[in-house]
């Protein structure tokens, strides 16, 4: 099956979510949640994430996670996850509860195609107070795919990891996890990168963008939005309709994709200073916001 084919069977087989002017999302990709080791990108981006997703709560943002969000080829067990990051997990829990809460699964949490191992991660969680488990996320559903439909416009917003575009991590994804786990992951603590990574291989990179763009350009600039490479895109109006909301693992920073009062925004969440010397979390916006009427499907 070609990448083409692959990402048209994820369209079809999408989630259907009807949305307005109203929603308000904002879309993370790429955290790599791992275990706090030297191995961990996010755990170096961890208040920066915190302290941003804890906004869009507050403001009442629904949070679609557009794939990868848990860093399960380093890494043999969950637990260890939850435990390093576990304030993160109890903010996303308060999305969950209020129904505001959207998982896509990537090639690096592709076992939670399975229910079943979503269940085992995430129907409960052992609460130290009482020395019991209780509900944490039970009946909580990953996707391969989301389409955002307007109710009003009839303008429909394709959201998916976007590794379908890349035969190697998508169909040999076992081997590639296998490689991370017992080669790559020992040599990242010294710098060394793994050339497999899209992220880390601009060859690669370049690849699965043109392929994505192919699918896009042939679906009558269907607008689509993906993560996976960790390059964040915004196109001009008129252009392909191809976005990337880029990563959570940035050098002391993560960018994301922003949808309110009908428009799209790509922002970065990074660490300032002030003249006073005091550290600080900040906002500030790459690209936007543009119309996303301007995006019209041809």
């Amino acid at each position: 099956m070609s990448s083409y084919s692959r990402l048209t069977r994820v369209f079809n087989n999408a989630k259907v979510m009807d949305f307005d002017d109203s929603s308000k999302f904002i879309l993370f990709s790429d955290c790599h949640r791992g275990d706090n080791s030297f191995a961990d990108d996010f755990a170096n981006n961890r208040n920066i994430y915190f302290h941003a997703l804890n906004h869009y709560y507050k403001e009442g943002f629904s949070y679609i996670e557009i794939g990868d969000g848990d860093e399960l080829w380093e890494n043999l067990t969950f637990d260890t996850i939850f435990e390093a990051h576990k304030n993160v997990f109890l903010l996303l829990k308060k999305f969950y509860d209020e129904g505001r809460l959207y998982q896509i699964y990537g090639n690096h949490d592709m076992v939670y195609k399975n229910p079943d191992i979503v269940k085992k991660h995430y129907e409960t969680y052992l609460d130290p107070k009482i020395n019991k488990q209780v509900p944490f996320m039970p009946g909580l559903q990953y996707h391969e795919g989301i389409v955002l439909n307007h109710i009003q416009t009839g303008q429909k917003i394709f959201l998916t990891h976007g590794h379908q575009a890349d035969w190697w991590n998508y169909l040999f994804w076992r081997w590639s996890r296998f490689m991370v786990r017992v080669l790559w992951k020992p040599l990242q603590v010294v710098g060394i990168a793994d050339p497999t990574s899209p992220a880390k291989n601009n060859k690669e990179l370049i690849k699965i963008e043109r392929r994505t763009k192919k699918w896009i350009a042939k679906n009558n600039n269907q607008l689509t939005i993906v993560g996976h490479t960790h390059r964040p895109r915004f196109p001009e109006p008129g252009d392909l309709a191809f976005f990337n909301d880029g990563s959570c693992v940035h050098p002391r920073s993560v960018t994301g994709l922003e949808i309110e009062n009908g428009r799209i925004t790509l922002i970065k969440w990074y660490t300032d200073i002030t003249e006073e010397g005091y550290l600080r979390i900040v906002r500030t916006v790459l690209e936007g916001p543009q119309k996303l009427a301007d995006y019209k499907t041809e």
